[in-house]
């Protein structure tokens, strides 16, 4: 049984205990939050201990897997401690407020024995999945425009009530539903480069209110990625499970827009020669939308959390688990990055 400590008790800290709670090869050990009566509710619930300090949580000795929920700027510190304590890490995305940590943290896992990963969950979305089977199968023909779009009449959302959300340094609508897309494209395509972005702001420090940007994907030629390295497609292939080789990049868009009219969107459309295909909504996978023949082909939302923690386990125990590395999260966020012109040093 693989012990569990958990740093940060709040909504996305739940969803993770939950799920490392109903898996049969894991228990939660230990919590940790800064405020004590968050660590102390989410350890009543699960019967373990509550601590306040990340190095209190890492230094129990029974704690082999140490979850880290808390904002970006925070990651850094609780994942080095993780390491320095020898024990495995999941991180939530992104994998910190900008890609030049992520590299940092990406060379200490490297150098290290301890397995981790990155939560991002279109890696086991049924529709994402299938989205991406069918792209290689070749339903849609030869793809030729990938878009990302996100309407936010409300940023944060309501039911967010946290500030870090709405500043600058490690918040804002692209870092936090954004990336998750920028995740799919890679994984659909490969690489992305040639980012070019227009970002306007609500206010200096605050998050973003309108992004309008172009960006290629994927295509066999060695091209430099957002990150500015060089790459082959086998590489990224090899990296990014990357559903499709092409020999011609893809066209992307990205279109963000915040407190405007209307209802809350994110999609990631691929357009082929042949059909197309979108993912709406975080798990509608839609074809040929706006077309007389537009049917949804799924809605199901599966059991992600318990898919990471399943496959993290399964690389714990035989190294054939399917996860997302910190590496590949490190070339999201600098794509991410790139589009609000955040200094790549």
């Amino acid at each position: 049984m693989h012990q569990v400590g958990i740093v940060g008790c709040g909504v996305i800290g739940s969803r993770l205990a939950e799920a490392f709670d109903e898996h049969e090869r894991t228990a939660i050990r230990a919590v940790c939050d800064r405020l004590p009566e968050k660590a102390e509710s989410m350890a009543t619930t699960y019967d373990c201990e509550a601590v306040t300090e990340v190095e209190d949580l890492v230094g129990i000795d029974a704690v082999d897997i140490v979850y880290v929920g808390v904002p970006p700027k925070h990651h850094a510190a609780v994942v080095r401690a993780a390491l320095e304590a020898e024990t495995h890490v999941i991180c939530e995305k992104p994998i910190a407020e900008n890609a030049a940590v992520g590299r940092e943290l990406t060379e200490r896992a490297r150098q290290s024995d301890c397995t981790t990963a990155i939560n991002f969950p279109f890696r086991y979305t049924p529709g994402f999945v299938e989205m991406r089977e069918r792209i290689a199968a070749g339903e849609i023909g030869t793809p030729k425009r990938v878009t990302l779009r996100f309407r936010f009449p409300q940023w944060p959302r309501e039911w967010q009530d946290v500030d870090w959300l709405a500043g600058r340094e490690q918040g804002g609508p692209l870092r936090e539903v954004g990336s998750h897309f920028v995740f799919g494209t890679r994984e659909l395509f490969g690489d992305v480069a040639d980012v070019t972005a227009d970002v306007r702001y609500t206010a200096p420090e605050k998050y973003e209110e309108s992004i309008v940007g172009t960006f290629l994907a994927g295509g066999n030629l060695e091209h430099a990625d957002a990150s500015g390295a060089g790459r082959t497609a086998v590489e990224t292939a090899a990296e990014t499970g990357g559903a499709v080789e092409l020999e011609d990049s893809v066209h992307g868009t990205i279109d963000l827009l915040c407190d405007c009219a209307g209802s809350e969107e994110n999609s990631i459309t691929v357009e082929g020669t042949e059909g197309s295909l979108s993912l709406r909504a975080w798990r509608r996978l839609v074809a040929d939308p706006g077309e007389e023949n537009e049917r949804v082909i799924t809605e199901e939302p599966g059991e992600t959390t318990l898919s990471l923690v399943d496959e993290f386990v399964t690389e714990l125990e035989d190294g054939n688990g399917d996860l997302v590395s910190f590496a590949a999260a490190t070339r999201v966020q600098a794509v991410v990055d790139a589009v609000l012109g955040v200094d790549p040093t």
